[in-house]
């Protein structure tokens, strides 16, 4: 069973969208023998996407997965989406992996999607190696591509091939590990062979640069190096891997995926992850907590059963089908375990293995096993499984914090109901999207990575659930205070025969700090007003705040001070003298300079040197305060105060500017004064809905 976890390989294909990440995981299925055809992105024809969404867009929006054998070992490929749309899945799948293989484009070199791919690959300590694809492209360079990574990132780079040919003339690889070229047939087969004579000097030079890079994953083979020994083929091995496993530095292959030169590079690729990276026995235990105690569970197949739930699928037909990494123990085809999170006893008949769209039936699964199982009854993404003897809970990652929201209806009315369940259903398998209702504006808000985001997940609703739905720009939560101190007489007296209403009050309002929200204050002395009547007074301030002088926005960030008033031993009640708070609120909010506030958010941008004047122009004409300013690798990162109002939709003008890369997170700051003429706007649009 150790050596089948040995064996194991679970591999991410992260980066920047468009990279040719799905036509790399299309070809490794081909050359394994998995299909019989390589699937193409721009003909919707492939393994890995399958969704009508992906298939519509031509690109992945999910992460897919597939098992397959090669050279002995199972390997366990996660296709990532690399849209900022979708990232989040990315993000959370990643966890599920030994090691990643970020693919870099031969013509863009490293884009800003495949930067933050790389930081959660630093979070988890994932050891990777990075695949220059597109090489037989126009424009394709190798060498400025290599310059490109070594500026990016900070680790130690290792060039372990070089391209024979540049371009439409690219047609192999030289592979430094074993000094052979691998050249491209016209039938579209590779051949082994030697390295050929024009580039045998480059080739020398740098395989010379790989041994000493490589050299200090071993001390025996840096000190054969140092003093001028003969290195063996097998030392070159031993310590490649043992520098990839580690961590030590990143391994660089290249290739073309798809296109003149279809697959060149794909096999040594395949070699490469049997070879040299991680099984799950290779990476240190996972550590989880239970009743506030660490605890370590290492790859052991006889130790007590454990897992956590990086994704989930929704089905309206088939229900819910969760994906599991196994940490350790092993878990057969059918059983129970315990659910830590939600403290749910769970069982399931059937365990499974992802390939493709399709689900395949598994014996057992062991430490590393990715796994599946249908129709659980509360597990979703983030949950723990384990043998409820021996109880544990693993903290995973959390998804992507949204950047842009809608508000949310129904086109059939009547379907409020079913639309809100049904979405409650896609989020499940989309931890990317948050859905709430907002108490302030009465609206449901669907929330998601950007507009591509949400529009998916509206695709999905009507496919999967068949309900449509509609988006509106969602309404800013205004709310008003007041900038001067004023104290104001409220008094309400009315006689109709038999008891009359009778209340009055003296109250003090005043500003507090911005973010202190209300406070009420009884400073009546003397019984001028009775105790039993100070809390209608408080009740009456409270509910006239609601809404505001200005616009009907809720009025914040002020203290009443009741301080006097008279009352009548008959007519005097509680309704009378709540009616005179709210006559009081009235006449305070006409003297005390009543001004709107409106949401600030903090914004952090990042995004290439080049696009920074026109972002800091646009941040300009929208009202943006900017904090500060830092350089992260080759990227600018600005950081921010915006108004929510001007923001909503950002993500799509971000876009716009910086031909998607660049990349933004929003966060709520503080609730600040709107200028004079936007609050203009602000009052003459909330009078003209009124109206109409």
């Amino acid at each position: 069973m150790s050596e089948h976890i040995a064996k194991l390989r679970n591999i991410a294909l992260i980066g920047h969208g468009g990279s040719g990440k799905t036509s790399i995981a299309e070809v490794m299925l081909f050359k394994a023998k998995v299909t019989k055809r390589i699937g193409r992105v721009e003909k919707g024809n492939t393994v890995m996407d399958f969704e009508p969404e992906e298939l519509k867009r031509g690109n992945s929006i999910s992460s897919s997965f597939y098992q397959f054998e090669w050279d002995k070992n199972t390997i366990n490929l996660i296709d990532t989406p690399g849209d900022q749309n979708f990232f989040s899945d990315t993000k959370l799948c990643l966890e599920a992996a030994e090691a990643a293989i970020t693919v870099i484009d031969g013509i863009d070199g490293v884009k800003v999607q495949t930067e933050q791919a790389w930081e959660f690959a630093d979070k988890y300590q994932i050891p990777r190696i990075i695949f220059i694809n597109k090489l037989d492209r126009e424009h394709s360079d190798f060498e400025k591509t290599i310059e490109d990574i070594k500026k990016t990132f900070p680790q130690k780079i290792v060039i372990t091939q070089i391209p024979i040919g540049k371009e439409a003339e690219f047609n192999g690889i030289a592979d430094l590990i074993t000094n052979k070229a691998y050249m491209y047939n016209d039938d579209g087969t590779l051949t082994k062979t030697e390295i050929p004579d024009n580039i045998k000097e480059a080739v020398t030079a740098a395989r010379e640069t790989f041994i000493e890079d490589i050299a200090e994953a071993d001390d025996n083979l840096i000190e054969k190096y140092l003093e001028g020994e003969e290195v063996t083929d097998e030392e070159i091995k031993n310590a490649l891997r043992q520098g990839t496993v580690n961590n030590l530095f990143v391994p660089v292959l290249c290739g073309s995926a798809i296109g003149k030169t279809s697959g060149i590079g794909i096999e040594t690729l395949l070699n490469f992850i049997s070879l040299n990276m991680p099984s799950p026995i290779d990476r240190e235990g996972k550590i989880g907590t239970w009743e506030e105690k660490e605890i370590k569970r290492e790859p052991d197949p006889n130790a007590p059963f454990s897992a956590f739930v990086f994704k989930t699928i929704a089905d309206p037909y088939a229900g819910r089908l969760n994906l599991f990494k196994v940490v350790s123990g092993t878990l057969g085809k059918d059983g129970t375990f315990l659910n830590t999170t939600t403290d749910v006893k769970e069982k399931y008949s059937q365990l499974l293995t992802i390939a493709g769209k399709e689900q395949k039936l598994a014996e057992s699964a062991v430490p590393g096993s990715i796994a599946a199982v249908a129709k659980l009854k509360e597990t979703i993404t983030g949950n723990t499984l384990c043998d409820e003897n021996e109880k544990i809970i693993y903290q995973t990652a959390k998804p992507i914090s949204p950047i842009i929201s809608f508000a949310i209806t129904a086109k059939v009315q009547g379907e409020e109901d079913k639309i809100f369940s049904s979405l409650i259903k896609i989020i499940e398998e989309d931890n990317g999207l948050t859905l709430e209702r907002n108490s302030e504006t009465k609206e449901i808000l669907l929330s998601g990575c950007g507009q591509v985001h949400i529009e998916a997940a509206l695709e999905k609703l009507k496919r999967k659930f068949n309900v449509e739905a509609l988006l509106n720009i969602p309404k800013i939560p205004y709310k008003e205070t007041i900038k001067k101190k004023v104290r104001v007489q409220g008094k309400h007296k009315k006689q109709s025969g038999g008891h009359g209403q009778y209340g009055d009050c003296w109250v003090r309002f005043e500003p507090k700090p911005r973010g202190e929200g209300f406070e009420f204050a009884d400073e009546v002395v003397g019984g001028a007003i009775p105790k039993t009547y100070i809390p209608a007074v408080e009740k009456g301030i409270v509910e006239s705040c609601q809404k505001g002088a200005l616009a009907g926005f809720p009025c914040v960030d002020l203290r009443a001070t009741l301080d006097y008033g008279t009352y009548h031993n008959v007519d005097s009640s509680e309704m009378a003298f709540k009616i005179a708070a709210s006559l009081a609120f009235k006449k305070a909010m006409e003297e005390a300079l009543p001004i709107l506030l409106e949401p600030i958010m903090k914004i952090t941008i990042t995004t290439p040197d080049e696009y920074m004047g026109d972002i800091m122009g646009d941040l300009n004409s929208k009202r943006g305060k900017v904090l500060g300013m830092d350089s992260k690798g080759k990227n600018q990162v600005i950081i921010a105060n915006v108004p929510l109002a001007e923001f909503q939709t950002y993500a799509t003008s971000l876009r716009s500017i910086t031909g998607g890369r660049g990349l933004f997170t929003l966060e709520s700051s503080h609730y600040d004064e709107v200028p004079a003429q936007e609050t203009q706007k602000v009052v003459e649009a909330v009078k003209k809905a009124e109206e109409e």
